[in-house]
Order: C-alpha cells, then sequence, then structure tokens
C-alpha cells in the first residue's frame, strides 16, 4: 500500500497536469513499481497495516470512486488547483491505505524506505527494462506502448518476437524470474490453469461426434467445445500480433509472473506462471501458458537487463 500510495500521488498530479487526458484507475504498468521502489523506496506491510477489523484487502472499488470523482471534479472547475487539493487527496489515501512510514525494520536493523531498496534488498531498480515486440515502431528503438494503463508513458525496448522468446527463455535459465504482462480475456486463457491459442477449426472438426459433444450438447448448433490442453495451436507470426494490438483484439489486462519452463506429454513447451488470483484452477493459482499463447498476446516484459543474452543486448544498445 506504501508502493500504491505513492503511484496514487503521481497520477493525480500528472491527471491535473494534462487536464484529465489521462487514464485514472485502477492498475498501472511494471514501471509503476520500478519508479516507485527508486524514488520513494518501499518499506514491509507489517509497517504499514490499515485493515479495519474483519476486512481481509483494501476497499479499492470505494477507494476509487472518491478518487476518480475528486479527479474529475478538479477537471470541471478548471483552472488553478489549490494546494488544498492534493492535501486532500493524500488524507483520504492515508484514510484508506494507511499512514506511509519514515522507517522499516527488516532482520533489526532500522531503514529508511529508499535505503531498505538498495541496501536491505540489494536492488537496483536501473537494472530493469521493460521489453516488447510491435512492428509500428523500428526494432532495437524504444517506444511508450500506447495502453491506458501506460499513464506514466514509459518507454520499452522494441525487440522481434523471436528474440522476445530468447529473452525470457534466458533469463528463466539463468534464474531470473519475469514481469508478463498479457491479454487474458482470450478464450485460450482459461480459468482452470491453461494459457494457448487453439486452431478453432481443429478443434471444432474434433469436437463434432466426439464423447465430449454428447456431454455438453453437440448436438446444440450453440455447443462449443472445451479447451482442455494439449491442443493444436495456431502459428504465430509477427504479423498476428500486430493485428491484434491494431484491431483490439489484444488488449492490456493483466501483469503476471513468468517463473518456469515445462513441457506437455507432446513435448510443447510451456510457461509456468504466478497469477494474482488466490489458489485458484486446476494447479491452486499456477497458469501453464503456451509459446504460442506468450508469442501472440503478451504485451510486455520487465526483466533485469543482465538476464538478457548479450547479443540482444548489444542491438538494444543496453
Amino acid at each position: 500500500m506504501y508502493t500504491v500510495t505513492k503511484n496514487y500521488i503521481e497520477k493525480m498530479r500528472k491527471f491535473i497536469r494534462v487536464d484529465g487526458y489521462l487514464c485514472f484507475a485502477e492498475g498501472g504498468s511494471f514501471e509503476d513499481v520500478s519508479h516507485s521502489y527508486e524514488d520513494y523506496g518501499v518499506v514491509l506491510e507489517k509497517d504499514m497495516p490499515n485493515l479495519l477489523p474483519g476486512e481481509k484487502r483494501i476497499n479499492f472499488r470505494e477507494l476509487t470512486a472518491i478518487s476518480t470523482g475528486l479527479a474529475e471534479g478538479a477537471k470541471k472547475a478548471g483552472g488553478k488547483v489549490s494546494p488544498r487539493f492534493m492535501e486532500t487527496y493524500r488524507n483520504i489515501l492515508e484514510t484508506y491505505l494507511g499512514k506511509c512510514p519514515e522507517t522499516t525494520t527488516y532482520k533489526g536493523v532500522v531503514y529508511s524506505p529508499k535505503d531498505f531498496v538498495t541496501k536491505g534488498l540489494g536492488l537496483n531498480m536501473s537494472d530493469y527494462v521493460s521489453v516488447t515486440s510491435f512492428t509500428h515502431y523500428p526494432f532495437y528503438t524504444q517506444f511508450a506502448i500506447e495502453v491506458p494503463d501506460n499513464w506514466r508513458w514509459d518507454l520499452s525496448y522494441n525487440v522481434t518476437i523471436d528474440d522476445l522468446i530468447a529473452i525470457m527463455d534466458n533469463a528463466i535459465e539463468k534464474g531470473y524470474t519475469i514481469a508478463w504482462g498479457s491479454d487474458v480475456s482470450e478464450t485460450g486463457f482459461t480459468r482452470d490453469g491453461i494459457g494457448v491459442v487453439p486452431d478453432m477449426e481443429d478443434l471444432a472438426k474434433s469436437f463434432v461426434g466426439s464423447d465430449q459433444a454428447r456431454w455438453v450438447g453437440g448436438n446444440n448448433p450453440q455447443a462449443r467445445p472445451q479447451i482442455v490442453a494439449p491442443v493444436k495451436e495456431l502459428a504465430i507470426t509477427q504479423e498476428m500480433r500486430q493485428e491484434g494490438y491494431d484491431n483490439k483484439t489484444t488488449t492490456d489486462d493483466h501483469g503476471m509472473q513468468i517463473f518456469g519452463i515445462a513441457k506437455d506429454q507432446n513435448g510443447t513447451k510451456y510457461y509456468m506462471v504466478k497469477n494474482s488470483w488466490g489458489p485458484t484452477g486446476k494447479y491452486k493459482g499456477i497458469w501453464y501458458v503456451s509459446e504460442a499463447f506468450v508469442r501472440y498476446k503478451t504485451m510486455n516484459i520487465l526483466v533485469n537487463k543482465n538476464s538478457i543474452p548479450k547479443d540482444i543486448r548489444k542491438k538494444m544498445g543496453i
């Protein structure tokens, strides 16, 4: 909630500066964490508790409604914003999220929030870079991905999809994890722990007359086969990625963490993904997402630059 507080304040400031032409909603980008850690540090959860009796989590629906109303009110008022405005918003955030502490204690050592990042955790936030793969900007340059949650307009390195996969595989092999931003509203991203890009024509052919069809109403024209991996998948190209982004069938939905690679009984590669939806699904909060899905629906990744293969780093200029 310390990190959330710092980002909400920055988001509100920017919203005012651009006269409200900014996404002011829940969520954000991976770089929100990077910037906040670098600019403000971080504290342990125990040093910023603010749950009411019986609460298990912060009521963000209520906080978002209040924050959005305040932001829209300032937009409609126009003109100069008084110092009371940001003071009021800080008080609202403190009421809901808690007061940001000036120190945090870890293993008996008292740190300032910024020192805790560098000295307590040993993190250098400049080591972390965002990488993407689209064709509307030149490869091996940087650009701001045009999605609402990138409200900071942070830059991502643009590489080919093959290089993006090579970066991810090398990171896992070297023991790093990956922050993965992806579209999860696809039919192939099931709620039972699987993410695939099924060849729907092939799936439909195998569905007709099958035992599954009999049980789920295959004689009904509206019936659809259930997606159960392994399935035949589409071969994903750079052009397909771009088309999905341009026609808005690939959307910036969700951030997760990739921590490993697995293969199914047919040798198909899957990335092991830690989701944030709790211990749900067949694999208790873990998703197995095929390389085809990752190639198709990845918006961007955040990785430690030391996990990037040297030849690709050279092309990226880092």
